[in-house]
């Protein structure tokens, strides 16, 4: 078992999976920008930044890669990929769950959004082992994500599922738990991470 481990670990780190996964993370985080520009067309452009989730916690990923092609870690970028990517990854699958509730159907595009948005999340950890993120770029992370919390569910800019508007109050608190356990899984892999690594 260990050795299988060993063998599908030098694959994924491999440079030319990490091009294949770089690229298709490109094209996510473009499409995932062009999902959101509907609803940026109805945004104030102070709260530009802050609405379209998860392409940015791709594009974040985007970053950390090339990072890793070229030799270096981007330790700020891999603790908000870390963090962002499994936030909004888990959180784009539960919302499309509760409208398939709510609704009954999500159709092709749902099941679509779920499986793409769950890949996201599992990519993340798995390759935790190439992060070397400290302490403070967790806290700096952590303050990006909780404050855009506040943005999305204070000031109105959340990702809009209109089956679901009536449930934003438990959405936000849920969406805030959320947050808070996807900060301490970093604290938890830099913990975890032998501190020569660091």
């Amino acid at each position: 078992m260990g050795s299988l481990l060993k063998l599908a670990w030098s694959i994924l780190s491999h440079k030319s999976f990490l091009w294949i996964l770089l690229y298709v993370n490109i094209f996510g985080t473009v499409y995932g920008y062009y999902w959101y520009m509907w609803q940026l067309e109805l945004t104030e452009p102070v709260f530009w930044i802050f609405v379209p989730d998860s392409p940015t916690a791709s594009l974040f990923f985007c970053l950390a890669i090339v990072g890793w092609l070229i030799g270096r870690n981007f330790k700020l970028i891999e603790a908000l990929a870390l963090i962002t990517l499994v936030k909004y990854g888990l959180w784009a699958v539960v919302m499309n769950l509760l409208t398939l509730y709510e609704t009954g159907s999500i159709g092709r595009v749902g099941w679509m959004l779920v499986l793409s948005h769950f890949a996201m999340a599992v990519q993340a950890v798995l390759y935790s082992p190439l992060y070397r993120f400290r302490l403070i770029h967790i806290v700096v992370a952590g303050v990006w994500t909780l404050h855009n919390d506040i943005i999305d569910y204070v000031f109105g800019q959340m990702p809009i599922y209109h089956d679901l508007m009536k449930h934003m109050e438990q959405i936000g608190y849920f969406t805030f738990w959320l947050s808070i356990a996807c900060i301490w899984l970093a604290y938890q892999v830099w913990k975890k991470r032998p501190r020569a690594a660091s």
